[in-house]
Formats: C-alpha cells, sequence, structure tokens
C-alpha cells in the first residue's frame, strides 16, 4: 500500500487541482448545461417594486471625485445628499 502524501489545508483532498489535461477537457458552461438551465444564466428577474430611476446627470467633477472615492455606494450616498437637501429646499 502506498503512503499519501499530507495535503496543505488549503486543498481539498476530494477536489484535486486541475491538470492540463483537465483545461483540455473543459467546456464553457453554455455548452455543458442543459439549455433550459444555460437560458437562466445571468438573466436578472424584473426588480418587485421599483425604487428607482435611471437618469444620466452632470455633475461637477470634484463633487463625482469626492462620493467615488468614499468607496462603494457612492452613488447611494449622493441620492441621499439629494434628499436631505430637497428637506430644506424646493427646487426653482
Amino acid at each position: 500500500m502506498t503512503k499519501r502524501k499530507p495535503t496543505p489545508d488549503f486543498i481539498d483532498s476530494e477536489n484535486s487541482e486541475w491538470t492540463a489535461a483537465d483545461f483540455n477537457k473543459a467546456r464553457p458552461a453554455s455548452e455543458a448545461l442543459p439549455p433550459s438551465l444555460a437560458q437562466k444564466l445571468g438573466v436578472r428577474g424584473p426588480q418587485k417594486a421599483p425604487t428607482k430611476e435611471l437618469v444620466s446627470i452632470r455633475l461637477s467633477r470634484d463633487v463625482v471625485e469626492t462620493f467615488r472615492a468614499s468607496g462603494e455606494g457612492w452613488q447611494t450616498r449622493i441620492d441621499q445628499a439629494l434628499k436631505e437637501w430637497l428637506k430644506a429646499h424646493r427646487p426653482a
């Protein structure tokens, strides 16, 4: 009986690392999956209750840079800032 080499903690012993032969045999999911499942991949369903409207707006570069620099969710923060402004002001 041959002795197995211990596998490092980061390797799952039941799922070995792919070899070049494994990659050569691989096929795109669109070819390997049944058509009914492949059709659903990457398709997002309709929103149940759309709460926002997609618009195009021109903002000052410094405003955009500042909000973008604050990280992920910067567009939501601009929306929140505008809501706060509307509490105290009325658009002309």
